[in-house]
C-alpha cells in the first residue's frame, strides 16, 4: 500500500525508507536506517524528481501510480546517479516509456555505465542556470560538482522557494512517518546522523560545498528537499549554518575527544587519568576506543570538537592499526583546523607517538601540543606531573 506525503500543494514526498540496511555504500553502520527521498511535482507537466534504491521496488512505484492518479509521467529530473536514487530509472522508463530525462552531460554518462541506457531523443541537457518550466512552477539548475559526486546537481523552484538538494543536507535514518525535520525532534535524535553523514559522505569537499552554500546564499529558500533524511521548512538558517560550520572545518564545540587503543589496558590508564585531570579543569572530555567505535563515529567527532587526544601503542614497530586507519580516514576527509594531543606506549621501542605525529603533519592547519607522554609498558606514578602537564596544556588552550 502507498505511503505518501504531501510538501506543498503541487509536491509529493514518494520515497521510502530501508530499515533492514547494516551498511550504507557497504560501508557506514546505519543502526536507525535509511531514506530514499524522491518527490512528484503535479503541475501542468508531471515530474518525478530522482528515483529510489532497488530496496524499494514494488513499494516505490505504488506511491508514484498514486500520485499520479492515471496521469502520465512527463519528466524525469536526474540530481544524482548514485544508485541508491538511481537503481529504479530503468524500471521507471519500462512504464513510462515516453518520459523526458534531464540532467547534466555527465549525468548522461553515468547513466549509460550503470544502465546501458541511451536516452537520445527523450535526454534533455542542462547546465548552470538553465531553467525548464513545467506550467505554475519551473526549475533552475546548479552544478554541484563533487557533493558529492562529479554530476551531482540541485535545482531550485521560485514559486515554493524549494530547493532540491540532491545528497546535500542529508542524513542517515529512516523516516517514521515523518517526513519534516520540525516533526522529528532533530536536534535530539537526528543531528549525530546528519553530522556523521555530512563529515564521512562529503567531509572532504569542504570547498565544493562551500562553492553550493554561496550559490545557495543568492537564493530565497524557504525549503529544502535532501535524497536522505528530513526536508526542511523551518530553522533552515540553522542546518546551513551547519553546513558551514562543517565544510569550513570549523568545530562546533571547545572540547575534547580522546581516540585511544589499548591491548592490555595499560594506554587506558593513562587516558582515564587524563581525563579526569581534564574534568577538574572544567573541560568537556569523551573518550573512544578506537579498536570498538566504527572509524565514521571517530570522524564525526573530530569534526565537532577543537581538541584530540590521541593515545595508543606500538604494534608490530608501527602503530596500533585502528588508530592507522582513524588517521588514514582523518586526512582523507580533510580534518583540519584541530590541537592535537599525543600519548604513546611502547614497551621496548616506541614508535607509535612519532607515527601519529608524522600522520598528523600532513594534515592541514595541526597544532601538535609539545606535552607527549610516553608510558613504557605501564603508567608509572611518576609521571603523573606529565600527565598533568598535557590537562593543563590543553585546558589552557581550549580556554584561550
Amino acid at each position: 500500500m502507498e505511503t505518501t506525503r504531501k510538501i506543498f500543494p503541487e509536491l509529493f514526498f514518494v520515497g521510502g525508507n530501508d530499515r533492514r540496511l547494516a551498511l550504507f555504500e557497504s560501508n557506514f553502520p546505519i543502526p536507525r536506517g535509511v531514506s530514499y527521498n524522491s518527490y512528484l511535482l503535479m503541475d501542468e507537466k508531471t515530474v518525478l524528481l530522482d528515483t529510489a534504491d532497488a530496496a524499494l521496488g514494488a513499494r516505490y512505484f505504488d506511491n508514484v501510480e498514486q500520485v499520479l492518479n492515471g496521469r502520465p509521467l512527463d519528466y524525469l529530473v536526474i540530481h544524482h546517479m548514485e544508485p541508491d536514487h538511481a537503481a529504479l530509472i530503468s524500471e521507471l522508463l519500462r512504464r513510462h516509456p515516453g518520459v523526458k530525462i534531464i540532467g547534466n552531460k555527465k549525468t548522461f554518462t553515468l547513466l549509460e555505465q550503470f544502465y546501458g541506457l541511451a536516452p537520445d531523443g527523450s535526454a534533455i541537457v542542462v547546465g548552470e542556470g538553465d531553467t525548464i518550466s513545467f506550467g505554475k512552477h519551473s526549475l533552475t539548475f546548479y552544478m554541484a560538482p563533487m557533493v558529492h559526486w562529479p554530476e551531482a546537481m540541485v535545482s531550485y523552484d521560485p514559486v515554493s522557494k524549494a530547493l532540491f538538494s540532491a545528497d546535500a543536507f542529508g542524513t542517515f535514518g529512516a523516516l517514521d512517518g515523518a517526513v519534516f525535520a520540525d516533526e522529528v525532534g532533530f536536534d535530539a535524535h537526528w543531528l549525530e546522523d546528519a553530522r556523521r553523514y555530512y563529515t564521512n559522505i562529503c567531509g572532504k569537499y569542504g570547498a565544493q560545498v562551500q562553492a553550493l552554500l554561496k550559490k545557495a546564499a543568492a537564493l530565497d529558500i524557504a525549503l529544502i528537499c535532501p535524497l536522505h533524511g528530513p526536508v526542511w521548512r523551518r530553522k533552515l538558517d540553522y542546518f546551513i549554518g551547519l553546513y558551514d560550520k562543517w565544510s569550513t572545518y570549523t568545530p562546533e564545540d571547545r572540547e575534547v575527544a580522546v581516540f585511544y587503543g589499548s591491548m592490555y589496558n595499560n594506554t587506558l590508564n593513562a587516558v582515564e587519568v587524563l581525563c579526569a585531570m581534564l574534568v577538574e579543569k572544567g573541560v568537556r572530555v569523551k573518550a573512544y576506543d578506537v579498536a570498538s567505535v566504527h572509524v565514521s563515529e571517530l570522524v564525526s567527532e573530530a569534526f565537532r570538537v577543537s581538541h584530540l587526544v590521541l593515545a595508543a601503542p606500538t604494534y608490530n614497530n608501527g602503530l596500533y592499526p585502528q588508530m592507522a586507519s582513524l588517521l588514514h580516514d582523518m586526512k582523507a576527509l580533510n580534518i583540519q583546523k584541530r590541537t592535537v594531543a599525543v600519548i604513546e606506549n611502547g614497551s621496548w621501542a616506541p614508535q607509535a607517538g612519532k607515527l601519529m605525529t608524522e600522520a598528523l603533519a600532513g594534515m592541514k592547519e595541526m597544532t601538535v601540543l609539545p606535552e607527549r607522554v610516553t608510558i613504557k609498558s605501564a603508567l608509572k606514578s611518576a609521571q603523573r606531573a606529565e600527565l598533568q602537564a598535557m590537562a593543563d596544556a590543553i585546558a589552557a588552550s581550549i580556554q584561550s
